[in-house]
């Protein structure tokens, strides 16, 4: 693996959660944000968010990142060290999940 301040990231979706990690870790480490949405990946190269978020907005324009998007996914993962997955949380709307408490066993 490379050292530390070299790593390379890719971040699977540009949504609210995806979007904000990659924007955090560019900071620091050279980071592909990955979108099947063609919009999106073109906004985020010109340094606009695809989302309305007050801080992504404030990164993007004003901080020196180390981001780039791309549609291409092979290519992203391929040469990351690390790859961090942020799927929404609703594609499958049927599915639920159970979140009762269960009792205690000792």
């Amino acid at each position: 693996m490379r050292e530390f301040k070299d790593l390379k990231i890719a971040v699977a979706g540009t949504g609210y959660v995806g979007l904000s990690i990659a924007t955090l870790l560019s900071q620091h480490h050279h980071v592909t944000a990955v979108d099947i949405i063609p919009e999106k990946v073109e906004l985020i190269n010109n340094k606009k968010s695809p989302i309305q978020d007050e801080y992504i907005e404030k990164y993007l324009a004003e901080k020196e990142l180390d981001l780039t998007a791309t549609l291409d996914a092979k290519e992203a993962y391929s040469d990351a060290d690390f790859v961090v997955i942020a799927a929404p949380t609703n594609v499958y709307p049927r599915v639920y999940l159970k979140t009762q408490k269960r009792p205690k066993k000792c």
